[in-house]
């Protein structure tokens, strides 16, 4: 990885480590999954009218929106609302790393050299130190919701590697953006049968008044800085470096958020939760830094298949062949 491309990741960290304030402050006026849908809509409304389509297969854009806009959020805001702490949503989250780099070997078979192995065991040590040290502030619904949320971003970040991967030059932002197409509809059903038919339509109402303008803040922020500039960042890297090596940037989110959920909402960290963010900052650097070897064309999943299609069609045609004799 470049060093450029490292300093793009490390832009991505503090636009998504700063996020976790914003949809703290948002989720004090906004019902969870009414705002998650309220922060993709925003979105998919200009992107649908102004932004053509990107030439990727329909499959690779529900993944990657389903993934990433659907499960990530609806778990991460409803956690959030049930109590999560700001700084331990952060962490927990970034548990869509090692949940990227074993669904990349599992479904892409993206090759893992030992020294990402050791940097991501030794950064999600250095999580686990912090996570024992914070949990005393949540139950335990609210962790694994946030979990399940990791899980979702794991499977959104396989379904950008593959969009990028079966289109070579494809523009990163129109992929990010068209999968904003994708939540707000399945998040607003969701926000009607969960949280009721009014009580979003009433918070974005009052949202316009000078108590609840903090509220649009945080939306824009969201929904621009962390989504558009954020995301379209992220894909760029995905669609330049296999899903293990770019994965490992998300560990450093949680320095950022637990940070300024400290200078912001007095979330002070202990002793042992700045030792554990010095740990995970070592392994995620380690991990990082690797040159992985590329998975080869003859392994990857969607070459196997159209092989395989082949060879039936040839097998058939043979087979029709020797029938016509």
């Amino acid at each position: 990885m470049t060093n450029r491309d490292r300093l793009l990741g490390c832009t991505i960290v503090l636009l998504w480590g700063l996020n976790f304030i914003a949809i703290r402050i948002g989720l004090d006026h906004f019902p969870p999954f009414f705002f998650a849908a309220l922060r993709f809509a925003v979105l998919a409304i200009p992107a649908l009218l102004f932004i053509p389509r990107p030439p990727v297969r329909i499959r690779w854009l529900l993944l990657y929106g389903t993934g990433f806009g659907i499960l990530q959020f609806a778990f991460l805001f409803a956690a959030m609302r049930a109590g999560m702490p700001t700084g331990l949503a952060s962490l927990v989250l970034q548990s869509s790393a090692p949940f990227t780099v074993l669904l990349g070997a599992l479904l892409l078979r993206e090759q893992i050299r030992p020294v990402q192995v050791t940097g991501i065991a030794v950064a999600m040590a250095g999580m686990a130190v912090i996570g024992w040290d914070r949990l005393e502030h949540a139950t335990v619904l609210p962790v694994l919701l946030t979990l399940a949320g990791g899980l979702g971003w794991a499977f959104g970040n396989i379904g950008a590697r593959l969009a990028s991967t079966e289109t070579p030059g494809i523009n990163p932002l129109h992929l990010m953006l068209w999968i904003t197409v994708i939540p707000p509809l399945p998040l607003f059903a969701l926000s009607v049968l969960a949280e009721g038919p009014t009580t979003g339509l009433h918070a974005l109402t009052t949202a316009f008044t000078p108590e609840g303008r903090s509220a649009l803040v945080a939306l824009a922020y969201i929904a621009i800085l962390a989504t558009v500039v954020g995301t379209g960042l992220w894909t760029t890297l995905l669609s330049r470096y296999p899903a293990g090596l770019v994965a490992p940037f998300s560990l450093l989110v949680p320095i950022i958020g637990i940070a300024a959920a400290w200078a912001i909402l007095g979330e002070t960290p202990s002793p042992v939760s700045v030792a554990g963010g010095v740990v995970v900052l070592a392994g995620a650097f380690a991990a990082i830094s690797a040159t992985p070897r590329p998975a080869t064309a003859d392994r990857h999943p969607t070459a196997e298949i159209f092989r395989a299609g082949l060879r039936r069609r040839m097998l058939e045609s043979e087979y029709g062949r020797e029938h016509s004799r």
